[in-house]
């Protein structure tokens, strides 16, 4: 399989400094998938029919980059091609192998997987170290999703921040050396599992050197924080098409300042929360704001976005998405996602 090396950041560093007056784009869209089956979980999977059907508009209308140079353009300020994106699995499941890996690999398409080490091999539906080894051989890039895919928020019982915080950090590490153990590879990417995570592993993560991946929906771009990158769920609920193409083609709202940056929350009703906008080709006046599908009370004020949620959250994962028209690139929309993680009654986060 191909590997799209660094040329693609010259040519394009080269494009805008010959076309100054030629609108730059400085994201690009990740998707995530799970499962490419017929007979796995509906919530988690795409067919391999309409995988096949995602592969094909993709390879028509878009440029696939490996998510390290997506990642790379993002630290560096570099601009990336303006039909980009990435594409991503989590758990390494036998089926991205026998279903979705000749699809990727007869459009030659470069992706990455994030896997659970301590669960290779373990059962039937996951790969095995070999097949990892072989896929790895192919030019497919495998990355942490912690040893185990614990919930990361969860605490024992009695157990403070500090130990809390030590122990799932362990269970990182502890994937990170398995990792490189079987495959010789020390890339510092982590996928968060059920795309959980707070502040202090926010922290942990910058701390030392790692790029987070969330399952928060959005373009990945300049000024998302590289400890907890969106990517857009492809299957399940998320895999029609017809819906997918605007989201590919979305670019990432630039948020220099948000009032409420901790998704980690008790139920109580958020509030407001307000999101300032570092950029003048958002149209701000169109903006809109959704929670569960529907859509919310939204303001704007100069380079400024709040959104009102005055209803208690749900138990787990819930979000709201924003977006905004771009006033350059016609058609396209401005995409940012807030997650919100909450605990049930006895202080753990469901599957």
């Amino acid at each position: 399989m191909r590997i799209l090396v660094s040329s693609w950041l010259l040519l394009a560093s080269l494009a805008a400094v010959g076309e100054t007056n030629s609108p730059v784009v400085h994201s690009a869209p990740i998707l995530l998938y799970h499962h490419v089956a017929n007979d796995t979980p509906a919530s988690t999977s795409i067919s391999p029919a309409q995988f096949e059907q995602h592969m094909a508009y993709i390879n028509k209308h878009h440029t696939v980059l490996p998510l390290t140079e997506v990642v790379a353009a993002i630290k560096e300020g570099e601009p990336l091609p303006a039909n980009a994106l990435a594409i991503t699995f989590d758990d390494g499941y036998k089926n991205i192998l026998t279903n979705g890996h000749p699809i990727l690999s007869r459009y030659d398409f470069p992706y990455t997987i994030f896997i659970n080490p301590a669960e290779i091999g373990q059962r039937a539906d996951q790969l095995s170290w070999q097949e990892v080894k072989q896929m790895q051989q192919e030019g497919v890039l495998f990355a942490n999703h912690t040893l185990d895919h614990l919930h990361m928020l969860n605490k024992n019982k009695d157990e403070s921040d500090a130990a809390w915080l030590e122990r799932v950090w362990n269970n990182v590490t502890d994937a990170q050396a398995m990792l490189e153990e079987k495959l010789g590879t020390s890339i510092t990417y982590l996928a968060y599992p059920f795309g959980e995570y707070n502040q202090a592993l926010e922290e942990r993560l910058e701390q030392q050197g790692y790029v987070g991946f969330g399952q928060h929906s959005g373009a990945a771009g300049a000024a998302s924080p590289l400890t907890a990158l969106p990517r857009f769920p492809a299957a399940g609920p998320y895999a029609s098409l017809n819906s997918l193409k605007t989201k590919m083609a979305s670019l990432a709202l630039p948020v220099a300042q948000t009032s409420h940056p901790q998704p980690q929350r008790s139920a109580k009703a958020p509030g407001t929360i307000t999101l300032t906008i570092d950029s003048e080709d958002v149209r701000l006046s169109q903006a809109a704001c959704y929670f569960n599908g529907n859509q919310i009370n939204t303001r704007t004020d100069a380079q400024q976005l709040s959104f009102t949620l005055d209803k208690k959250l749900p138990t787990g994962r819930s979000r709201v998405n924003c977006t905004a028209p771009s006033k350059q690139f016609n058609g396209r929309y401005y995409w940012y996602s807030q997650p919100f993680f909450v605990a049930n009654e006895a202080g753990q986060y469901p599957d």
